[in-house]
């Protein structure tokens, strides 16, 4: 992965080859123009070059295209299907049982604990990072990843019991990725969520 300096924003190389990247443009062929946008980055898809719109932090921004790089090299692999509207909790994924309490604690745990005492704090930081409010729970957002991978996040408010977090797929999630790159997913988008909100 190679950074480049251009002022104050960082751009990093996605390590995809020329063809793997038409691949990446054909999956994601709605998309107008060479950029991808999502969770605040925005991905060129004929260069592989890939920026932060929202933070600057330099090292984090590169284990990010680290992230990105393996969960990309797998999506384009995927068989492309239309969202169903039948959302899932991670437990209803093939073989989730495997990675279930690493998905509770870096992805659903980090989200109650951040957003638990203010849940409307949620909806401002999924609106930065390009989510949309829903209407479950206290408080909830849909989250576009990677087309066809929306990822909802709902918080009950701390009250007279803990404060408390739901991450849902889409049933079609699993044509796109397997059930550990969408565990990293959600652990990424939850991670920059937070990252969103402080």
């Amino acid at each position: 992965m190679k950074a480049l300096h251009g002022g104050e924003r960082q751009i990093l190389k996605i390590k995809l080859q020329k063809e793997q990247l038409e691949r990446l443009n054909n999956l994601l062929e709605h998309q107008e123009g060479i950029e991808f946008q999502f969770l605040g980055f925005v991905l060129n898809l004929q260069t592989g070059s890939l920026r932060d719109q929202v933070f600057h932090d330099r090292r984090q921004t590169e284990f990010d295209a680290q992230v990105l790089s393996v969960l990309l090299s797998h999506y384009i692999a995927s068989k492309p299907s239309p969202t169903t509207s039948i959302l899932i909790k991670f437990t209803k994924l093939p073989g989730a049982y495997a990675y279930e309490k690493t998905f509770l604690q870096r992805a659903v745990q980090p989200i109650a604990k951040t957003f638990g005492q203010k849940p409307a704090d949620l909806i401002e930081a999924a609106k930065l990072l390009g989510g949309k409010a829903l209407t479950f729970g206290d408080s909830s957002v849909e989250m576009s990843t990677l087309t066809g991978i929306p990822i909802v996040f709902i918080v009950w408010a701390e009250g007279e019991f803990p404060a408390s977090a739901t991450v849902l797929f889409d049933e079609s999630a699993s044509n796109y990725l397997p059930t550990e790159d969408l565990a990293v997913l959600a652990e990424l988008t939850a991670s920059r969520l937070v990252r969103a909100k402080n």
